[in-house]
């Protein structure tokens, strides 16, 4: 499982809908919104220097 690297979800690498690829690596998300915070700013959620924003997702099965 990857780790959304925006709300910190877990995300099924073979069912991921929404990937972007950042520096030769591919980050998985659980939602577009979490792809398009990470598209505008992703040294932001890579670098743990500030908190994440948890925010409430429901069940995706």
């Amino acid at each position: 499982m990857a780790i959304d690297p925006v709300c910190n979800m877990e995300v099924d690498e073979k069912t991921a809908q929404w990937t972007s690829e950042y520096k030769d690596t591919i980050y998985y998300f659980c939602a577009p919104g979490c792809k398009a915070s990470f598209d505008k700013d992703p040294e932001k959620y890579l670098h743990g220097g500030e908190h994440h924003e948890h925010h409430g997702h429901h069940d995706h099965h």
